[in-house]
């Protein structure tokens, strides 16, 4: 891992999202060097499902040997923000770096995403970084050694990329563009840049969205602590660049990554946005055997009446009223090619059901794909997860149960 060089001694930086996660990480590591950091985050009150609070993250700064506030900021809240910004100035007297890491995210279709969705993205992503880096700019322009570091991607142009969140591209890459803007308005006055991690790095976001078993898929927090470590300590005319951690780190000398793995030798997978299209990253994650969440049904006691009926004859044998009683879901398939049909699941009444045709009540979930790839789903040759990354899986309606259902079948090892 990146050493320490004590470059960010007495700096004093506002870190948005810093009780979790990347925005955390990056605060632990500027606290080893003798920093301020500002904890501007919501989360005041333990989470019932996710971890900290900005006084668990102040004390961990603290206890690296930082100086902390803690404040609580929700990001599209102007009078917060401006709040925050004066309380870090009042305490430390300005403020050298800034690093926008807050966000959200909802990978799902325009017909599916609710407003309240895409309002919630460009509030944060879009609206609260460049609020945010409006507000601390002026002290910025007092610093000795000024940043401002976003968490947002290269601006890949790419459809691929659009297709099947538009919504939450857009709002992503809102945080570039304030990073291509700003570095030029400011240029020579302040080091505006991007990082991005090359592969998906654990935190509680990514849990959510590829479930329980996607860790050992990932890099922890501390590579992109390391890489933001390496921009931030570099001079004010490093600026307009979009960073990928791994390079970065290169760039320092660094040549072994297997330290940062979640678990060291597993396969890891690539994170959005980069060059690779997403059928590429689904490809190359099967053929370095990626673990599957399904484990696929044992031939010789099924009835051989077609593969996707055997699928169901498989579902059919594990669901019970406990699984209906923890899932509440009806799901509705959707499937093209060679076996053309659609079939449901019924999780939501008695002891459950499945089976042929449409579900008995309107399907809370839809998911569409063709019927090769779902027998690949479900044989674990293809992870939902990357599935539904590749835009081979589509999936309409309500995306809670959609995961529910992807680790219900995970631990039912179908």
């Amino acid at each position: 891992m990146l050493q320490n060089t004590g470059k960010l001694a007495g700096c004093t930086l506002f870190i948005t999202g810093a009780s979790r996660g990347i925005g955390k990480a990056i605060a632990l590591k500027a606290a080893r060097d003798g920093a301020n950091v500002i904890i501007a985050a919501k989360t005041a009150e333990p989470h019932p499902k996710l971890p900290g609070t900005i006084y668990t993250a102040a004390q961990e700064v603290e206890a690296a040997g930082g100086k902390a506030l803690p404040c609580v900021v929700d990001i599209r809240d102007e009078e917060q923000v401006k709040d925050a910004v004066h309380k870090a100035v009042e305490t430390f007297g300005g403020i050298d770096i800034l690093v926008n890491n807050a966000s959200a995210i909802n990978l799902t279709g325009t017909l599916e995403t609710p407003m309240k969705k895409v309002d919630l993205m460009l509030g944060i992503n879009l609206r609260g970084t460049y609020m945010t880096s409006k507000m601390v700019i002026p002290h910025l322009l007092k610093s000795h050694s000024p940043h401002i570091l976003n968490l947002s991607p290269p601006l890949n142009l790419n459809p691929i990329w659009f297709k099947n969140h538009t919504a939450y591209t857009m709002a992503k890459y809102g945080m570039s563009m304030c990073v291509l803007g700003m570095a030029e308005e400011f240029r020579g006055q302040i080091a505006v840049n991007a990082l991005w991690p090359k592969t998906a790095i654990q935190t509680a976001a990514m849990d959510m969205l590829g479930g329980a078993d996607v860790g050992k898929q990932c890099r922890t927090p501390d590579i992109m602590a390391d890489a933001a470590y390496a921009i931030l300590s570099r001079p004010k005319d490093f600026t307009g660049h979009f960073l990928v951690d791994e390079d970065v780190l290169r760039g320092e000398g660094l040549r072994d990554f297997e330290k940062y793995a979640v678990q060291p030798g597993h396969p890891l997978l690539p994170d959005f946005f980069l060059d690779e299209a997403p059928e590429s990253l689904a490809k190359q994650m099967e053929e370095h055997g990626a673990t599957p969440a399904f484990k696929p049904p044992s031939s010789s006691s099924l009835p051989s009446s077609g593969p996707i009926e055997t699928t169901f004859n498989v579902i059919r044998s594990v669901i019970n009223e406990d699984v209906v009683k923890s899932t509440q879901g009806i799901y509705q398939f959707d499937l093209s090619g060679e076996d053309e049909g659609v079939w449901f699941l019924d999780l939501k009444s008695g002891a459950g059901s499945a089976g042929r045709g449409q579900p008995p009540v309107t399907a809370d979930v839809i998911m569409t794909m063709d019927s090769n790839d779902f027998r690949k789903m479900f044989s674990g040759k293809l992870k939902p997860t990357l599935a539904f990354m590749s835009g081979k899986l589509r999936i309409k309606g309500d995306m809670t149960l959609a995961i529910k259902l992807e680790k219900l079948m995970g631990k039912a090892k179908l």
